[in-house]
């Protein structure tokens, strides 16, 4: 049995939860990765040069739409992406063994349907499946770990199941995966995170690889491997109590042309430990709200409750509520990419600080190394952190993933 790491491929990369999760196990080593968009991409590009010191991170991280898939593969000289060999060249000689990653989520998602007047139907993501797939095909790994939303398993945009569509494309690639998706949804807060975030994980397994294993090592790796790896979840007091507190002004201030309403109340700065800009007439409901929870008294926990006060703020009427507060002592609620736009569900458990969360609280929710620097405006980074995997859950995977692929595991079973 080789010790080698084994070689990745990561698509839609963001800037790179999956990517840093395998590469912290220590079993992995990244050979490329695809991203389109362009503050995860420098994001991800910056981490692996700067922390995980590879050679060569320029070529390695392409940011490309990943629908051109010929130009992908070849290479291309794009006015907007630039040029790059391309995936072929890029791999070489190399095996990928292991390919990583999922395709956008919001067309899938339930909050994405509900919001758009035509449920997210005629949206070009839900097929941005087939992508993964063929490349896939055309690498032909030992594995691939796909992740998405748990919308996912009720997307149906033609009248078909969306996860019949994706079951069947992996198994003509030759791949076999759960045939029920649903046995592949994991809430990450079992395993530790300090969330509660319900993601669909599909690992495929190559019958060219593994024969007749196949469905043995999805049962391992479903049924024993990743249970045997839970842990008792983390709140949101444990991932975020240190951090400065961050304390409303007596006034809106400027600095340069940016307006701040909050300021640090340290001498240490905190990358990314910025809040957005609050109005005087959010703060003073962020305070009323999280002084509700912390005093007990509970008066706004209550769907019409909180809806009756955000028309009672702002004059308008919503039917959704808007407003959530962290609680100290459990795990967060999910860390969405919606928090580009709005983080009034997501405010701090802190009545005095009364501000939402800071792009450096929701990675810490998501378990990213303070060390991690994302790149970019501001409202981008809440995007790239909402949309990527918690790291230590992809670190997990990677774990047991290498742990199915190694070991002589239950019944003397040996894998390769």
């Amino acid at each position: 049995m080789s010790n080698a790491l084994l070689n990745t491929l990561d698509l839609f990369a963001g800037c790179g939860g999956l990517t840093e999760g395998f590469l912290q196990s220590g079993y992995y080593y990244t050979v490329g990765a695809v991203e389109w968009e362009k503050a995860p991409y420098e994001t991800l590009k910056h981490r692996l040069e700067t922390k995980w010191k590879h050679k060569d991170s320029e070529q390695c991280v392409i940011q490309f739409d990943i629908q051109r898939i010929p130009e992908l593969l070849a290479g291309f000289n794009d006015a907007v992406y630039g040029v790059h060999p391309g995936l072929d060249k890029l791999v070489g000689s190399r095996k990928i063994d292991v390919i990583i990653g999922g395709p956008p989520c919001q067309a899938y998602s339930l909050a994405g349907r509900i919001r758009d007047e035509h449920g997210m139907r005629n949206d070009y993501r839900n097929y941005l499946f087939e992508c993964y797939v063929k490349i896939v095909n055309h690498f032909k790994p030992k594995f691939f770990i796909f992740e998405n939303v748990v919308g996912l398993l009720s997307a149906a945009p033609d009248g078909t199941p969306i996860t019949d569509k994706i079951y069947h494309a992996f198994r003509k690639a030759g791949y076999y995966v759960l045939p029920n998706f649903k046995d592949a949804l994991i809430d990450v807060a079992s395993y530790g995170i300090p969330q509660h975030r319900k993601r669909v994980i599909i690992l495929g397994v190559s019958e060219c690889d593994f024969g007749d294993k196949c469905e043995d090592m999805l049962w391992d790796f479903y049924r024993i491997i990743l249970p045997s790896l839970k842990e008792k979840p983390r709140t949101v007091a444990d991932a975020i109590s240190d951090l400065p507190a961050i304390y409303p002004l007596a006034s809106p201030q400027k600095i340069g042309s940016t307006k701040i309403s909050h300021l640090q109340d340290s001498e240490i700065i905190v990358p990314n430990h910025t809040p957005r800009f609050h109005s005087i007439r959010d703060i003073g409901i962020f305070r009323l709200l999280a002084d509700d929870i912390r005093s007990g008294r509970r008066d706004y926990v209550s769907i019409e409750s909180l809806k009756k006060l955000y028309t009672e703020k702002t004059g308008k009427v919503s039917n959704i509520h808007k407003y959530y507060v962290l609680r100290n002592n459990e795990p967060s609620n999910t860390i969405p990419a919606h928090l580009f736009k709005d983080g009034m569900r997501h405010i701090h458990p802190d009545p005095e600080q009364a501000r939402s969360i800071t792009p450096r609280e929701a990675a810490r929710l998501q378990t990213f190394p303070d060390d991690f620097e994302f790149k970019g405006a501001t409202m981008a980074q809440y995007k790239m952190i909402g949309n990527a995997v918690p790291v230590d859950f992809a670190k997990i995977i990677a774990e047991a993933l290498y742990k199915l692929y190694t070991t002589d595991f239950n019944h003397g079973r040996i894998f390769h």
